[in-house]
């Protein structure tokens, strides 16, 4: 995740990527390189236009399969949509992918995170970063399943109308760095493990 010293999701532009650098970006492909998939929510794939990690597999958290016409060109294999059981045909029309690449995720469309954990894990795929958006990060933080966290905070001042990880009361993961790192840009890295 990154943040700026605001701690807003996103700069000036509405995304994450006036926020990076060449640095965070390299780091994130290392973390990406070391997973089995990558869990980030529909309305961060339409605002980002997200590109299909190189080394392992994109799974979108959806429950209506809108990517507002977002389309993953060239490497289908590489996505997968997660969504509610009950809705599991539909994302499938809508989104033009197999019903390999839909993973049904039972519980409502509450899309509890431990429940996608779980279903993911079920298709082979047990190591996963969560990427967000703040929504789906602050769901997966508060309900326990993350047991790292790497966030980098970019030096600059951003309005902060949306956090990175919004949290619920009483839900704060409680954690301990195990890393950080400054660079000559003044970019932050923090790692911090979740304490049981």
């Amino acid at each position: 995740m990154i943040t700026s010293i605001t701690g807003a999701a996103a700069g000036g532009d509405g995304t994450s990527e006036t926020l990076t650098s060449r640095i965070d970006r390299a780091i994130l492909g290392i973390i990406r390189a070391h997973a089995d998939v990558v869990v980030v929510g529909a309305a961060t794939v339409r605002a980002e236009g997200y590109l299909l990690p190189r080394s392992t597999r994109l799974a979108v958290v959806t429950v209506s399969g809108d990517l507002s016409g977002h389309r993953f060109e060239d490497d289908g294999a590489s996505i997968l949509l997660v969504c509610p059981a009950g809705r599991a045909d539909a994302v499938q029309e809508r989104s033009g992918l197999t019903a390999a690449e839909v993973v049904a995720v039972d519980g409502g469309d509450d899309l509890h995170p431990a429940a996608i954990v779980s279903a993911l894990a079920h298709r082979g795929h047990p190591r996963i970063v969560c990427e967000g958006g703040p929504t789906l990060a602050g769901r997966f933080a508060s309900a326990g399943v993350i047991d790292e966290y790497c966030v980098t905070i970019a030096p600059v001042l951003e309005p902060a109308e949306h956090p990175f990880l919004p949290l619920t009361a009483g839900s704060a993961p409680r954690t301990e760095p195990t890393g950080m790192l400054v660079d000559d840009a003044a970019f932050s890295y923090f790692r911090l493990r979740a304490r049981s």
